[in-house]
């Protein structure tokens, strides 16, 4: 049954992390509370955060900033690959080095990743059952960010490599009935001041 309501999906990568990437780093927290003041005003229902100590910490200082609105992990939101291509999806000039470096990253995440990926376009993706919009924020990882971003732009499966977002960025994705998916808001730095942006983002994608 298709939804009678919008959903607004807040999706955030975690604040910057220590060099281990056991908690957030001193820059991190100051960018995981400024988050938060940019979304005091937001009408959010839940806050969902991936298990991690950096997504879960940057989560609970949105919170702290956001009064009673309920907050909840899920393994869904966590940190893994979506998708791992074939080489026949993937332009000719790019497929080795694509796959060389998904190659590197750990039997786990590559082998557990797809169905997650899917799972959480089940949950968190299209318009709402009811009368009155949803509006969610999920607070993850690079990679998970992208794959929402690309099946909201109906890209190919493969193209959640190569977006990148910064720490602490917000993106907004809303979910209307009867429409295509629209790209509200999309990696905004914003409110943060110019020393906290751009950390988590390539050095050679910088501006």
């Amino acid at each position: 049954m298709s939804g009678t309501a919008a959903r607004y999906l807040y999706l955030a990568r975690h604040g910057e992390a220590s060099d281990d990437e056991s908690e957030l780093s001193a820059q991190g927290r100051r960018q995981a509370e400024l988050l938060g003041e940019r979304l005091r005003h937001a009408p959010l229902s839940t806050i969902h955060h991936g298990p991690l100590a950096r997504a879960a910490q940057t989560a609970h200082l949105i919170h702290g900033r956001l009064g009673d609105v309920p907050i909840q992990p899920s393994e869904l939101v966590g940190d893994y690959l979506p998708h791992l291509p074939a080489r026949d999806e993937l332009p000719p000039e790019t497929a080795d080095a694509m796959l060389d470096r998904l190659a590197q990253f750990p039997k786990g995440e590559r082998e557990s990743g797809p169905g997650l990926a899917r799972a959480v376009l089940a949950r968190f993706t299209g318009p709402v059952n009811g009368d009155q919009p949803r509006h969610e924020l999920v607070v993850t990882h690079n990679f998970l960010v992208a794959w929402l971003v690309r099946d909201a732009l109906n890209a190919p499966n493969w193209r959640w490599i190569g977006l990148n977002h910064a720490n602490a960025a917000l993106t907004v994705i809303r979910y209307a009935p009867g429409r295509p998916a629209a790209l509200l808001v999309y990696n905004d730095t914003g409110h943060l001041p110019p020393e906290l942006r751009w950390t988590g983002f390539p050095s050679e994608l910088r501006v």
